[in-house]
């Protein structure tokens, strides 16, 4: 028998203020936990607007210590009670003026597995990240989870193809990609960068995005969230473009050796030539 891991991935668009964004969260969850989904991703920053479009210290106050916080406390309760992993992105509080973007990792079981802090920081018109975060600091951790070894790497991260690489190297079988990607800037690499990471790494990459245009700026935010296998094909549709949705999939790991025995990217690495791709 195939081994079958179903997966989900949840598009939401702003609800206006973070208790009924959670709240809606928490009801997406559930339906993709009715569906008989193992694992859900949520998007980027789920539980607010996406802020960064302006830079205002008024949104410093969204963050929460991970995982001692109320929301990853309130989704460990999920998890446990619903059999599933969960993977929540956050603004994350680690001291007072240390902030990060973060996922936090939940096991089936409600266990708090770790975190995924973005490393690669936007600064440009609309995406003011780096006014609210620090890079990331913990490199490219894989997540031993019920359904697997799976990984994160956020949003922006998605244009540098070194994390994609480091987390296949440490056993990654799912890459979820949570996001706030606009229409007008990045639309047309939507459906190739992500593709063209699960063929070179040989994993399945879940890629997740906001929807809507919310009140801080003009981005249009324009879902289409997906799950791509390790050929780079679609695994069923994409979701909306303009509305919440759930997207459940079964994902099909015997593919993950199928490519890796056809096509052996591992075996033909060169790390030994690379050398100058790394500074001092």
């Amino acid at each position: 028998m195939p081994e079958i891991v179903r997966a989900a991935i949840v598009q939401q668009a702003w609800t206006g203020d973070k208790e009924s964004m959670t709240a809606a969260a928490v009801a997406h969850i559930e339906t993709a936990a009715s569906a008989g989904a193992q694992v859900v991703c949520l998007q980027e920053l789920f539980y607010g607007p996406y802020f960064c479009q302006v830079q205002d210290a008024d949104y410093y106050s969204y963050t929460e210590a991970i995982p001692d916080g109320p929301t990853t406390t309130l989704l460990q309760e999920v998890a446990r009670q619903h059999h599933i992993v969960i993977v929540a992105p956050m603004y994350e509080e680690e001291q007072p003026g240390l902030y990060y973007n973060t996922a936090a990792v939940i096991d089936a079981d409600g266990r708090y597995l770790g975190k995924y802090r973005k490393n690669h920081l936007p600064q440009v018109k609309g995406f003011w990240e780096k006014f609210y975060f620090r890079p990331g600091n913990m490199g490219y951790p894989v997540f031993d989870t019920a359904v697997g070894r799976i990984g994160v790497y956020i949003c922006y991260d998605r244009h540098f193809p070194e994390g994609w690489r480091a987390l296949g190297l440490a056993g990654a079988r799912i890459v979820f990609n949570p996001s706030a990607t606009s229409r007008g800037l990045s639309s047309y690499l939507w459906r190739l960068e992500q593709p063209a990471a699960a063929v070179a790494n040989e994993y399945y990459v879940g890629a997740i995005n906001r929807v809507g245009i919310e009140p801080l700026g003009d981005n249009d935010f324009y879902g289409q969230s997906y799950f791509v296998d390790p050929r780079g094909q679609l695994v069923g549709d994409a979701a909306s473009d303009n509305a919440d949705e759930v997207v459940v999939r079964d994902l099909d790991m015997d593919k993950l050796t199928e490519v890796r025995d056809l096509w052996q990217f591992y075996r033909d690495r060169r790390p030994d030539s690379y050398g100058s791709l790394v500074f001092p």
